[in-house]
């Protein structure tokens, strides 16, 4: 048995050929948007349809699998690093995505003044700025 199909199998879900394909695209790292899933699975099993791959990505999410991230103004990105408390970084000129550890490390990691009667177990932060490469292009037009 692979380690995807444990995987999926730990949380409950059905091994089919699309979910195993997803993990492994997503196993791969990255903050990726649905159409380059897409694209690389189809790499892999030739006939997926974008539906399917977004049925899959919705069933890994809500597995605690993968997660999906929404900066500002870019389309849903997922990303297989879930169940950690994490943030982003975003860059303003290339959307570049990175990866950036909890400053507190516990979650979360952010206590809000008044939650209105939710019970928080998770903060979302995205960081904006330039990345080095946008930082060096900038450079270079001044």
């Amino acid at each position: 048995m692979s380690g995807g199909e444990e995987l999926l199998r730990s949380r409950g879900l059905r091994v089919t050929r699309p979910r195993l394909a997803v993990l492994d695209v997503l196993s791969a790292g990255g903050h990726l948007e649905v159409d380059e899933i897409t694209r690389r699975v189809r790499e892999r099993l030739d006939s997926v349809s974008t539906q399917a791959v977004y049925d899959v990505l919705g069933a890994l999410s809500r597995a605690g699998l993968s997660r999906r991230i929404e900066p500002a103004g870019s389309p849903a990105r997922y990303e297989a690093r879930a169940g950690d408390n994490h943030h982003h970084v975003v860059c303003r000129g290339c959307g570049e995505i990175a990866d950036i550890d909890c400053a507190v490390g516990e979650k979360p990691c952010l206590d809000p003044n008044t939650a209105h009667g939710f019970e928080v177990d998770e903060a979302e932060v995205t960081f904006w700025g330039l990345c080095p490469t946008c930082q060096a292009r900038r450079s270079a037009d001044d």
